[in-house]
């Protein structure tokens, strides 16, 4: 791969009359070939996971009471700012709950769905040497990032006509078909924004997973904005996409114009990205790469040290989002029993859970939600290893006095190790910042074992992934189904009160809930050997099965 290239190629295209979007329709159609499963599974699971909130809504809060009581307690800072705008509790019906409570938080997801989806089809497709070969044809040096672009686009409208059909034909009172269509086109605006962003941030590295990061980081700072400004009632909220997408005040005022403000954003962020892209090389991003020393460190030649440098960037990057996940939460325990204690469906979920205390109840409940953040980083960090060999840079390191188990189990050690470390600064950032807000003493070391408690949990999801990497590689990604389907039952199970089987079927069940349970060491332990066997499992088939080879 030359400088030349991108400049050559490019003119090859223009030479022959396609201009600088020829083949796009081309790769539009790829794309959707491509991932004919994760679209689907994407849009089901951000439909499902509004829909079934929004039809509970009527059993969690029967009668006007129970709505007027929840939106006393949502009147406060803390209520505030997991919530959304004040404006939605003038008149708290069913509609404007599902707006209030749910919007602020789905469009975080839609957000990252089109962050990565734009990242795969465009910085992906550099990093692993396919788009020089895509761009050797009669390619136009934009069709690549349009492509994506419009796929990401299509995919959010998609979207958004789900949700306005499913919202709109529940049959709840105040959730109406011109609310419904408005709440999901809300939705689509926001995730057509970030879509936009991500087209800059895949410009600036040369790698996919520093571009996803800081189309994430970026996700992650338009929520925190959005929650400072509404807490205190500011116009700070106006300066987040998310923010701007709330206010639109769906199922309530129903505003559609604060939407033209993403799609003006989302429109030039992806001018800024095609500016950018001719004023670099194919494969290389716009921030130099910066020179290493001259010889490697010591560390480096070991295989433990060379995966670290590779999951280096990740690894900081999820400390640094815990930390601030952790944080976020503790200043609100010393106002939670406040908060919560008028809202029936949140009594009888703590009382559910058995817990003597509100504040021992819902770091129980949020423990939950650390935990499985932190299950993300450990399969991202366990598939690391799928990735290395699918790009063909694993085949001329094994091709080395290297074994496989070694190679294997240097990646798997820094999931192994990472997962639990990612857990443990959440924890204790909870703890550091919740504990002097409470009056109760012992509960910093409660919130941390609460947490290191959690750790054979992730050690297992580690080992499933780990194992359908040695066995069944093309289907490694079902590792994700663990993780999904431990954060729907473990954070909504106890509030909209799943049956206890469902919570069984999760690792995370499993876990005693400190500080609300007493601590037991034997489903720990079980737990532990279950992660020990699927790591031998994986790591014997991974010795045994071919190697993905370029």
């Amino acid at each position: 791969m030359t400088a030349t290239a991108t400049p050559a190629l490019g003119r090859t295209a223009e030479r022959t009359g396609g201009g600088t979007l020829a083949g796009t329709g081309v790769l539009l159609r790829f794309g959707l070939r491509r991932d004919r499963v994760r679209i689907p599974v994407w849009l089901a699971a951000l439909t499902l996971g509004t829909l079934w909130p929004a039809a509970a809504f009527p059993q969690l809060y029967a009668t006007a009471a129970d709505r007027q009581a929840a939106a006393a307690t949502m009147r406060s800072p803390a209520g505030l700012a997991f919530t959304g705008p004040e404006h939605y509790l003038s008149d708290y019906h069913y509609g404007s709950m599902v707006s209030h409570q749910m919007l602020g938080f789905m469009v975080i997801m839609v957000g990252i769905m089109s962050v990565l989806m734009v990242a795969r089809h465009t910085r992906t497709e550099e990093e692993s040497g396919r788009a020089e070969l895509v761009r050797a044809a009669v390619v136009g040096r934009h069709a690549q990032l349009a492509a994506a672009l419009i796929l990401t686009i299509a995919v959010n409208i998609a979207l958004a006509l789900l949700l306005t059909l499913s919202l709109g034909s529940l049959g709840v009172d105040g959730v109406t078909w011109g609310g419904s269509l408005l709440y999901g086109a809300a939705n689509a605006a926001v995730g057509i924004t970030f879509a936009g962003i991500a087209a800059v941030t895949v410009q600036i590295t040369e790698h996919s997973r520093g571009a996803s990061g800081m189309g994430l980081a970026v996700v992650g700072a338009a929520y925190l904005v959005r929650a400072a400004g509404d807490s205190v009632g500011s116009g700070l909220s106006w300066a987040s996409p998310i923010g701007w997408a709330q206010q639109t005040f769906a199922y309530l005022d129903d505003r559609w114009w604060p939407l033209l403000l993403n799609l003006a954003a989302a429109a030039v962020a992806a001018a800024i990205g095609f500016a950018l892209s001719v004023r670099r090389d194919l494969g290389a991003g716009l921030r130099a790469t910066r020179r290493g020393r001259s010889a490697a460190s010591r560390a480096l030649t070991t295989p433990l040290g060379f995966a670290f440098r590779l999951h280096r960037g990740m690894l900081v990057g999820f400390a640094i989002g815990m930390l601030v996940l952790g944080m976020s939460y503790g200043p609100f325990l010393g106002d939670i029993e406040t908060q919560l204690q008028d809202i029936e469906i949140f009594k009888e979920a703590l009382v559910q859970l058995g817990g003597a205390t509100f504040v021992d109840s819902f770091v129980a409940m949020i423990m939950v939600l650390l935990a499985v953040v932190a299950a993300i980083y450990a399969v991202i960090a366990t598939l690391r290893s799928r990735s290395e060999e699918n790009s063909g840079r694993a085949e001329p390191v094994l091709a080395t006095g290297l074994s496989r188990t070694r190679w294997l189990g240097s990646h798997l050690t820094v999931a192994l190790v990472g997962g639990p470390l990612m857990l443990l600064l959440a924890g204790v950032a909870l703890a550091a910042t919740g504990a002097p807000t409470v009056n109760e003493s012992g509960l910093f070391g409660e919130i941390v074992a609460a947490a290191a408690a959690y750790i054979p949990a992730l050690w297992v999801t580690t080992g499933l992934a780990v194992a359908l990497v040695g066995w069944f590689p093309r289907a490694s990604a079902l590792a994700w189904l663990v993780v999904v389907y431990a954060g729907v039952v473990g954070y909504f199970g106890t509030i909209l009160q799943f049956p206890d089987w469902m919570d069984n079927l999760s690792p995370f069940g499993h876990i005693p809930r400190l500080p609300i349970e007493g601590f037991s060491w034997t489903p720990l332990l079980i737990l532990t050997a279950i992660a020990a066997g699927l790591v031998a499992v994986g790591l014997y088939g991974f010795r045994r099965r071919d190697i993905t080879t370029k």
